[in-house]
């Protein structure tokens, strides 16, 4: 992956509420900066409501090239198929039963699971997307990540390392054979 918007990972995370009701996080990581764009608790996660929320986060940074999720109904819902047809945008389904595929997500929902939502208890829907807020907030802003040499996935997207990394990778790329030979020795082209 050579930059942000490259590939997004999606899936959900269950969890209940103090008085025994079910609810669901839509979670959607960019697994270039690992950066969480979205996670959005609900009782219902419909299609529907999932191309919503791609929608809002697209009006914010712009659109993936691709996205990855699981089978599951509502990444192939109807909604989701139309939506991904007038979008243009390359979604691709894991094989079933194999979760290492979205690597970046399952992390992300591991770290997410460990640190927040086995920590918390929610009575509402309200403050677990309060808290989900908060921890996202965090995870993005203040965290530094060992994958992104220690910075955060915020200072990483924004000008970060993927910044000087593409500088250089152009610089390289843009010189003759000649210049390559005077940098860096003969034999090394």
């Amino acid at each position: 992956m050579d930059g942000p918007n490259q590939r997004w990972s999606l899936d959900f995370v269950s969890d209940a509420l103090t008085d025994g009701r079910r609810f669901r996080i839509l979670t959607v990581v960019d697994d270039f900066s690992r950066e969480n764009l979205v996670m959005v608790a609900d009782t219902s996660l419909s299609g529907q409501r999932v191309a919503r929320e791609l929608d809002r986060v697209i009006a914010e940074r712009g659109m993936p090239k691709t996205i990855v999720s699981g089978n599951g109904t509502e990444f192939t819902s109807m909604a989701i198929l139309k939506w991904v047809r007038e979008m243009g945008i390359h979604w691709h389904y894991i094989a079933p039963s194999k979760p290492q595929q979205t690597g970046f997500i399952e992390s992300f929902k591991g770290k997410l699971r460990d640190e927040c939502l086995n920590e918390t208890l929610f009575g509402t829907l309200g403050d677990a997307q309060y808290t989900l807020e908060e921890w996202q907030e965090d995870y993005n802003w203040r965290r530094p990540h060992s994958a992104l040499a220690n910075m955060t996935p915020m200072g990483f997207y924004r000008g970060g390392l993927w910044t000087k990394w593409l500088l250089k990778i152009t610089n390289l790329i843009s010189r003759t054979p000649h210049e390559m030979e005077e940098t860096w020795g003969a034999g090394h082209k």
